[in-house]
């Protein structure tokens, strides 16, 4: 049954928007890491060409990697060098990834 799933994974509308318009705005490519969260579905994060950060949730990882196909501008990834080295993380955004203790 669970193969019968992956074969059937689609991503919505919405998440592809989502995707797209990340790409658009990042610089035309992204790399694209999904990360399984269990129960609570997958992680697609997304690591523009001008080394932004951002994510897309969706219900499995079977969906999460019928979406990095969907939209052709994003390629799969793994957490490498070459794809932690890309990212470009500021100040404020460490601070706020920190929490209220690090205040």
């Amino acid at each position: 049954m669970a193969a019968e799933k992956e074969h059937t994974a689609r991503p919505g509308s919405r998440e592809v928007a989502a995707a797209t318009a990340f790409v658009r705005d990042h610089g035309k490519s992204a790399r694209a890491v999904v990360e399984n969260l269990g129960q609570a579905g997958a992680r697609v994060v997304l690591i523009g060409a001008d080394g932004a950060l951002g994510d897309v949730m969706v219900a499995d990882v079977a969906t999460g990697e019928a979406l990095v196909e969907a939209v052709g501008e994003l390629t799969a990834s793994e957490w490498d060098g070459e794809t932690t080295g890309a990212l470009k993380i500021g100040a404020a955004h460490r601070r706020k990834m920190a929490g209220p203790r690090a205040r």
